[in-house]
């Protein structure tokens, strides 16, 4: 298999793991501390804004190839497998119908803030007293 079909594969199977992970961070069987993982993981992979900005080389990458492939991991080990499959089935159901992916506005606005919160700090630090 070609490294770009490969890539290609598993991008597809990351987006079905995060919509999984979108349901059971919504599901009532889902234990409180992977409902909560899970929220900000989806949230942050949805935003349209990344904490880190991918033109940064090497590091502008490193969320969206470790970190949130780390996290889907991490919470979905958390959910019980009863709910995971129920979760899977709703979420492939999901994607047949939808074409595009969902965004996150409001993780988009915390991530803008978060910058502006440290441009000012970086500001504040290096300003001339």
């Amino acid at each position: 298999m070609a490294v770009g079909a490969h890539l290609r594969q598993w991008a597809r199977g990351l987006k079905a793991s995060l919509l999984t992970l979108w349901f059971c961070s919504r599901h009532p069987g889902t234990p409180r501390a992977a409902r909560l993982l899970g929220a900000l993981v989806v949230a942050y992979a949805f935003s349209p804004i990344d904490l880190i900005p991918d033109f940064i080389p090497v590091l502008g990458y490193v969320d969206d190839v470790l970190l949130v492939p780390l996290g889907i991991w991490l919470t979905l080990r958390m959910v019980p497998v009863a709910v995971k499959d129920e979760c899977r089935s709703r979420a492939d159901a999901w994607q047949a119908t939808h074409a595009k992916r969902p965004r996150n506005r409001a993780a988009a606005v915390v991530i803008v803030l978060v910058w502006v919160v440290l441009a000012w700090l970086a500001w504040r630090w290096l300003a001339p007293a």
